[in-house]
């Protein structure tokens, strides 16, 4: 898990969902990416757990997987913005 989340387009990607469930078209058009790369990252997050999916016709929609991922995103976040020259 910590591996996936080591990633920051992963934890972009996350952060994004955080909004709500999002469709794996609109994530690549977000982050300016191909879809297959887009796809890939997000096929590393559902094998962590972080993420789940479904299908919807011809789409995949990824969301959190429960609040407990919203959390770790947010602390990951807060962690990576803090600032390293106090210590």
């Amino acid at each position: 898990m910590f591996k996936a989340l080591a990633d920051p387009d992963r934890l972009r990607l996350l952060a994004r969902l955080a909004d709500g469930e999002t469709c794996v078209t609109e994530l690549a058009a977000l982050e300016d990416q191909k879809v297959t790369t887009v796809s890939a990252r997000l096929k590393l997050l559902l094998g962590a757990r972080l993420v789940s999916r479904r299908r919807e016709a011809k789409h995949m929609y990824y969301r959190l997987t429960d609040d407990h991922v919203l959390q770790i995103v947010i602390t990951a976040l807060e962690h990576s913005a803090e600032d390293t020259v106090s210590r």
